[in-house]
C-alpha cells in the first residue's frame, strides 16, 4: 500500500495535469466570443468534475471565492472522493478570463496541490510580489526595497550591467513608479496585460531573458505563483494588500493573524508541491488548445518541488 508521499508522486503528478487539460479544453470553447464569466464557467465546471474522479481528500485553499460567491470550487470546498491522503488545493481554473474572451495570448488553467497545512490560505485581495530565479545568494531581492535597488543588487550578482536586467511588470497605472524606476536605471521592461503567475514562473525560464518579476497582483495568484516557483528554483516574497476594512475582515475570518507580514517562498508554499498548468490560449509558456476535426490538442506543463521535475506533455485526444 502507498503512503501519502509515493501517492503524491506516482499518482497526482500526472492526474492533476488530467485536471488543467479538462479545464482548459472546456475554456477553450469560449475562445474570443467576448464572454469572460461563461469561459470561467466552462472551466471551473470541468476542473470541478475532473477533481471528483481523484483519490484523494482534498480541501480548496486558494479558489473561486467564498462559499457565498462561488458556486463551487470556492475556499474551504471538499474535494476529490475523500478516501486518498488530506492535501491542500490552490487553483485558478482560468487565469486569465478577459485573454480568452479577447483571444488574447497567454490564457492558463492552473492548479497547485500539497500536503494539507502546507498552502497560505490566502484570501481575495492583492498582494505585492517580488521574484526572481534561482541561482541567487538568498536575501537578494527584498519587497521593501526600492526597485532601482532591486535591479542593482541582481547586476551586481550577475556582473551585468542593470540595462542588461529585464523586469516582468503588469501593465497596470498603479505600476507607473515601478517601470519609472527600472527605465532610469537603462533596464528593460516586459509589460503584461494578465497572468501574473506565468509571469512568476518566468524569472526561471532562461529562455525568456526575465530576470525580475515586482507588482501588485491577486493574492490567490500569489500562492499559485509560488507553488510553480517551489519547483523550479527561485525567491519570492509577497505581503497582502488590502483596500478596504472588509477586506481585512475577510482576511481575519481565514486565519491570517499578522495581516502586514512579509512571506518568503516558503511561506507561500512550503509542503511538497505539485504544479500543473494548461495553455488555453498560444502564450509564452504554453501553446494553447488546439482543435482539428475529432481530435483535441493540449500542451501542458507538470512539476513536482521535491524532485524538481518538470514534465512537458503534449497531448491528442478524441472528441
Amino acid at each position: 500500500m502507498m503512503n501519502d508521499e509515493e501517492f503524491l508522486d506516482r499518482v497526482l503528478t500526472m492526474e492533476v495535469g488530467r485536471c488543467t487539460e479538462a479545464a482548459a479544453v472546456a475554456a477553450s470553447t469560449m475562445i474570443g466570443r467576448g464572454d469572460k464569466e461563461g469561459a470561467d464557467e466552462a472551466a471551473v465546471s470541468a476542473l470541478r468534475e475532473a477533481f471528483n474522479k481523484l483519490e484523494i481528500d482534498g480541501t480548496v485553499v486558494i479558489g473561486e471565492g467564498e462559499r457565498d460567491e462561488a458556486p463551487m470550487l470556492y475556499i474551504g470546498e471538499k474535494v476529490g472522493r475523500g478516501n486518498g491522503p488530506k492535501v491542500d488545493i490552490a487553483l485558478d481554473p482560468l487565469e486569465g478570463t478577459t485573454l480568452t474572451a479577447k483571444a488574447m495570448s497567454n490564457a492558463l488553467a492552473v492548479v497547485a496541490m500539497a500536503q494539507g497545512g502546507t498552502l497560505l490560505h490566502a484570501p481575495d485581495v492583492y498582494m505585492d510580489k517580488i521574484a526572481c530565479g534561482p541561482g541567487y545568494p538568498d536575501g537578494i531581492i527584498n519587497l521593501d526595497a526600492p526597485v532601482e535597488e532591486n535591479i542593482e543588487a541582481l547586476a551586481k550578482e550577475k556582473g551585468t550591467p542593470t540595462s542588461e536586467i529585464t523586469l516582468c511588470i503588469l501593465d497596470r497605472e498603479r505600476h507607473q513608479p515601478l517601470i519609472d524606476g527600472a527605465r532610469k536605471m537603462g533596464s528593460r521592461v516586459f509589460l503584461i496585460p494578465d497572468g501574473d503567475v506565468a509571469g512568476v514562473f518566468h524569472t526561471a525560464e532562461k529562455s525568456t531573458g526575465i530576470d525580475l518579476y515586482v507588482g501588485q497582483g491577486g493574492a490567490p495568484e500569489g500562492v499559485l505563483a509560488a507553488a510553480a516557483l517551489r519547483c523550479v528554483g527561485g525567491q519570492m516574497q509577497g505581503r497582502l494588500f488590502f483596500r478596504t476594512d472588509e477586506e481585512r475582515a475577510r482576511a481575519e475570518r481565514i486565519g491570517i493573524k499578522d495581516l502586514d507580514k512579509k512571506y518568503t517562498l516558503m511561506e507561500l508554499a512550503s509542503g511538497d508541491v505539485i504544479f500543473a498548468a494548461t495553455g488555453v490560449t498560444n502564450g509564452t509558456m504554453l501553446d494553447g488548445v488546439y482543435w482539428e476535426p475529432g481530435y483535441v490538442n493540449t500542451h501542458t506543463v507538470v512539476m513536482r518541488s521535491k524532485t524538481n521535475t518538470i514534465r512537458y506533455i503534449r497531448a491528442k485526444s478524441k472528441r
